[in-house]
């Protein structure tokens, strides 16, 4: 399970608020007494940030392209209970993570919020909107899973990393599929390209690197439910089938060499009123491909004004 955390974390009227009223970068405690930090930042449609990892913190995200989106929208970038510079907690099952996001919309005095999700943050965000329709306005969907760690998903990055091994593929069992992609791992990375898995550029990872080493994080949240799957099976369900009940505006944004989550993961999705845009990138499209996921962005945000 070492190896998979470590690929993985490399891994209709909407009230607007003042930031005189909040100030840009704060904390609120939760009802059960978490921190949680959070940064209120650009104009427009406010927008929740949700991560993912699972444990990221948001400053990636936003230092490297997601803060072109404050043209457009306000964002809020929140730091998940045990991630980032929010406080660690007993409890990080699904139902309080989603109450987090709650209790900050409640917080901010939002009547509906847009969610953005990126990765493993997909689940935590669909489930907030199947909870609380009435407060999401949309979801924007980047490069998510809404199934962790999927049998399809990870067939797909074993044949990718064989690929880049030059070894042949074979028929994997289900029950050695787990460990099959441990071994892939390792061997990529002791050949110092196991980042191919998010990215075809190096410069990318160090630049992500970077940013964390300058906002040092914690990953309690992360290691939680990496190294204790039986504590925390809600996050390894399949929340695909779900989509079909979920009927707020829905965009989806796949990368077409994305092999974190898997190039076809996105078409098990059903979500009724739903928008696909495939761009020509890996799983870091928010910096990659900027231009195109801010363009894709704004576009799904002005059909919804």
């Amino acid at each position: 399970m070492k190896t998979i955390a470590h690929l993985l974390f490399f891994f209709v009227s909407l009230t607007v608020f003042s930031a005189q009223n909040h100030p840009s970068e704060a904390f609120f405690e939760t009802s059960d007494h978490v921190k949680i930090k959070y940064k209120v930042s650009g104009k427009g449609e406010a927008c929740f940030y949700i991560p993912g990892g699972p444990g990221q913190g948001y400053s990636s995200f936003e230092l490297m392209g997601g803060n072109n989106l404050e043209k457009n929208m306000q964002m809020v970038y929140m730091d998940q209970r045990g991630s980032g510079e929010s406080g660690t907690s007993e409890n990080y099952h699904l139902d309080k993570m989603i109450q987090d996001i709650e209790e900050l919309r409640q917080h901010l005095k939002l009547k509906k919020v847009l969610l953005l999700a990126h990765s493993f943050g997909g689940i935590i965000a669909v489930n907030y909107a199947k909870k609380y329709p009435q407060h999401t306005n949309g979801l924007i969907l980047a490069n998510v899973t809404l199934h962790f760690l999927n049998d399809e998903s990870v067939k797909e990055q074993i044949e990718y990393g064989n690929s880049l091994l030059k070894l042949k593929n074979r028929a994997i069992p289900k029950d050695s599929l787990s460990s099959e992609l441990s071994k892939v791992s390792s061997a990529l990375r002791k050949k110092r390209i196991g980042y191919k898995f998010l990215t075809e550029d190096i410069e990318t990872i160090k630049e992500s690197d970077k940013i964390d080493s300058l906002h040092p994080r914690i990953i309690d949240f992360g290691m939680a439910v990496i190294s204790k799957p039986k504590d925390f099976p809600e996050y390894y369900a399949d929340y695909a089938p779900m989509t079909k009940e979920i009927n707020v505006p829905v965009l989806i944004i796949t990368g077409k060499k994305d092999k974190a989550v898997g190039t076809q993961h996105y078409k098990t999705f059903r979500f009724p009123n739903q928008k696909v845009f495939s761009i020509d990138g890996g799983h870091l499209l928010y910096y990659e491909k900027n231009k195109d996921f801010v363009n894709a962005v704004n576009r799904f945000v002005n059909t919804i004004k």
